[in-house]
């Protein structure tokens, strides 16, 4: 069943892949980033949430900003030798581990995110679409969440509603503007193999069209 989740905030990051070091967000909010940000306010295991459409609502703009950030990770191999030996340091000491980055950011970022949602397998008997979309609206009316939603990074939180009726497209965004290939979403199917999916975006008179998983224009 569709929904309709207005998001506005004051900045977002959706990180391109291939930018190595310093952070470079897309042009548009990512269909991943949509998915996660739903999943923050209501995410069950008989549920699955779909993106249909992105609608970007406000001019597309950039700024830039350092950040500081930890640049290290604790890999899987040293936390199962931890975890084997029981002793060793399974920790980052922020402090002694930060780096100074630099971020391509967009800022004042307005969206409309239309998606719908299809059962799974651990559905229970008792859950049907009619339930599910009840406590979404309801949870979305009132600003419940499980989590703080966010623009791609957790320091750029987003604020929601219920949108009953749609934004007016900016005027410098009307038209069709190709974004190039865009992630699309992780493919978790084999988890020692997880891969990226990518399709070519494209923008028509402000809105992001999203394909389906099984469609020949996801590719990974």
């Amino acid at each position: 069943m569709p929904i309709a989740l207005e998001v506005w905030g004051a900045y977002a990051l959706f990180t391109r892949p291939e930018m190595k070091v310093e952070r470079v967000s897309y042009d548009v909010m990512t269909p991943s980033a949509a998915r996660g940000l739903i999943e923050a306010i209501y995410w069950h295991p008989g549920l699955r949430w779909k993106i249909d459409r992105i609608r970007v609502c406000a001019p597309i703009r950039f700024t830039n900003l350092r950040r500081n950030e930890v640049k290290s990770t604790i890999n899987t191999r040293a936390a199962r030798t931890v975890m084997e030996q029981g002793k060793g340091e399974l920790y980052l000491c922020t402090a002694d581990d930060i780096q100074q980055r630099a971020a391509l950011l967009l800022r004042d970022v307005h969206y409309v995110i239309e998606a719908h949602f299809d059962l799974t397998d651990k559905a229970a008997p008792g859950d049907n679409p009619g339930k599910f979309q009840g406590i979404v609206k309801r949870r979305i009316q009132k600003g419940q969440f499980y989590h703080q939603p966010c623009f791609g990074c957790r320091e750029f939180p987003a604020q929601f509603c219920w949108c009953d009726q749609i934004p007016p497209c900016p005027d410098e965004l009307k038209g069709s503007r190709d974004l190039g290939w865009m992630l699309y979403d992780m493919d978790y199917t084999d988890p020692e193999d997880i891969r990226p999916l990518f399709f070519r975006a494209k923008l028509e008179d402000g809105v992001l069209q999203v394909p389906d998983r099984d469609s020949g224009e996801v590719r990974g």
